[in-house]
């Protein structure tokens, strides 16, 4: 038998995050593989834009792991949005993946009213979609090959 709690528990999620690593691992040569080299370190990557008093006009939140950039956030101030800001924000994560990073892929995930048009426009392709998620709106992950 078995009881089942619903506490949130930072110590039992990693514990719970380590076994499944180790499963996973286990199941699959190219993970292993992985294990212990430098691509298998999901290492932060972010690039700000900055105005000249110093205030944020942008940035971007990124992560690499295994040969990937994952961007977690895009955003460019109201009044710098349509300048370019955001491909060059964009356009520098991607350079420092590539040349600092190894990475040979990003992927990126972005709501309908969001910014799958500019990610289009950066050479991006859609390769899922969900609708109603949340309900009315759709979610997109987009991928792209860099290099």
């Amino acid at each position: 038998m078995f009881r089942i709690e619903t506490e949130v528990d930072q110590d039992r999620r990693a514990l719970l995050r380590a076994r499944l690593r180790d499963t996973n691992t286990a199941a699959s040569p190219v993970l292993a593989a992985l294990r212990g080299t430098p691509p298998a370190r999901e290492t932060p990557l972010h690039v700000w834009a900055l105005d000249d008093s110093g205030a944020l006009s942008g940035g971007l939140v990124a992560h690499t792991w295994a040969g990937w950039l994952h961007i977690t956030y895009l955003w460019v101030d109201t009044p710098h949005r349509g300048t370019g800001l955001g491909t060059h924000l964009l356009t520098a994560a991607e350079h420092q993946a590539l040349h600092h990073h190894a990475c040979t892929a990003a992927r990126v995930e972005t709501w309908d009213f969001q910014a799958p048009g500019f990610y289009r426009r950066q050479g991006y392709e859609v390769v899922c979609e969900i609708p109603d998620y949340p309900p009315g709106v759709t979610e997109y992950t987009l991928t792209k090959r860099l290099g």
